[in-house]
């Protein structure tokens, strides 16, 4: 069997992401990843069940859509006969579907993918408190009148004020700190101070609202059409007016008063679902398809769940330097946004001499990654971030992006909750 077979990103499509607003939004991870999912197949020129197999990437998944994976390939028309299964790695599920794909079709097995990430955070569970859950049983347990009323007697206001699942979600296990307080612990280790945190943060808004304004994201985003009919045509947490003065005002959100992190240099709570198409070369050629990319290798990693946010930098130098790249090498980056100051610590790690020697055993710093050279046309901070979708979207940007200036190479990489990440390489088709 050939284990060197090329694997091509087609195509792909997501829909708007939809910024929470303190309600469950208007669609489920399902409903997201059939609406980017029907126009995606439908414009190309492959039978919806000729795909080998289906893969989606999902964080939260809701009682009702066990397998979103499943649910979503039935719904689109895929077939009964279509396999289909789901993938949570935290921030890289969207990654890892596509990775997963990869994998299958580079040795050889498997010849087209519908690879995708769906994620709806504002439908995020509320979770009773343990205590709650104990008391319910007792009373689910309790028999006859005296039994019952004893149970009852045990009853706590407390009982009635859930937590918000998404809450404990973003807290570590292991440390027991939440994401944001990550992103805290690295700000100091690489002196990352609150305004350039702030002025990274209106770069990705002002960054975004150019894409959407020029027609950049055409194709790449389509509409999704909710059940009163509203049309949801674009990403709605982008602010255009975003400006250092409006973002000095916020206060540190998780470590008062002289932290650098704020709800405004930090990723958006948002639902949203991307999908891509991966073929063989045989699969290409039998169907006529066009590829947008070539994906070269992947790499992942691990690392102390309290400097998660430096993953990436673990996972792409690797797989870089496997094909004799540094920094400046490549043409294109897509780092996730969790919060501007995680994305810039590893900008600053990769120059960082000892850093780089001791970490990652060079010789010398990793490189300078430009900034008209990452995240162009912004990210999770200004479009915010559904966990199990976003990995997904920062590769088909990153093919779309590249194939839009004529570039050669690019990398795609995030931080994943729990101390880990994902990098993924592209070359032109």
């Amino acid at each position: 069997m050939n284990q060197n077979q090329p694997v091509y990103l087609v195509d792909g499509a997501r829909t708007p992401f939809l910024k929470a607003r303190g309600k469950p939004g208007p669609f489920t991870p399902v409903d997201l990843a059939v609406q980017c999912g029907r126009p995606l197949l439908m414009r190309q020129p492959v039978p919806r069940d000729a795909y080998d197999l289906v893969i989606l990437g999902c964080v939260n998944v809701l009682q009702d859509e066990m397998n979103p994976a499943r649910v979503a390939a039935l719904r689109l028309g895929m077939g009964q006969e279509q396999v289909a299964f789901s993938v949570q790695i935290n921030c890289g599920s969207g990654m890892q579907s596509i990775d997963t794909g990869y994998r299958y079709i580079r040795d050889g097995s498997h010849d087209l993918i519908l690879a995708g990430g769906a994620e709806a955070l504002s439908r995020a569970p509320l979770v009773f408190r343990e205590s709650a859950v104990e008391w319910y049983g007792d009373m689910a347990r309790a028999r006859g009148p005296l039994d019952k009323a004893q149970a009852m007697a045990g009853i706590k206001p407390a009982f009635f004020d859930p937590i918000v699942g998404l809450e404990r979600g973003l807290t570590d296990p292991i440390t027991d700190l939440n994401m944001g307080q990550t992103a805290e612990v690295l700000a100091h280790r690489f002196g990352i101070d609150r305004t350039t945190a702030d002025a990274y943060a209106v770069d990705s808004h002002h960054r975004l609202a150019r894409a959407q304004d020029s027609g950049a994201l055409e194709g790449e985003v389509v509409p999704a059409f909710d059940r009163e009919g509203t049309a949801h045509r674009h990403d709605d947490g982008v602010r255009p007016d975003s400006s250092l003065d409006s973002l000095s005002r916020l206060s540190p959100a998780f470590e008062k008063p002289y932290g650098k992190v704020t709800a405004g240099n930090a990723s958006q709570i948002t639902d949203g679902a991307s999908w891509v198409i991966l073929a063989s070369e045989r699969a290409v050629k039998e169907h006529g398809l066009t590829p947008m990319a070539r994906i070269v290798d992947s790499e992942w990693a691990a690392l102390d769940p309290s400097i998660m946010g430096l993953g990436p930098v673990l996972s792409a130098t690797p797989m870089a330097q496997r094909h004799g790249l540094r920094a400046e090498d490549v043409d294109l980056w897509e780092i996730n946004e969790a919060f501007a100051a995680q994305v810039l610590s590893c900008l600053s790690a990769w120059q960082d001499q000892a850093f780089c020697r001791d970490v990652l055993g060079l010789d010398a710093p990793f490189g300078r990654i430009d900034r008209d050279r990452l995240n162009i046309d912004g990210g999770a901070i200004s479009m915010g971030h559904p966990v199990g979708t976003s990995g997904n979207r920062i590769v088909l940007h990153l093919a779309r992006a590249m194939q839009q200036r004529g570039l050669t190479r690019g990398i795609a990489t995030e931080c994943i909750g729990g101390g880990q990440s994902g990098a993924m390489m592209l070359e032109a088709a």
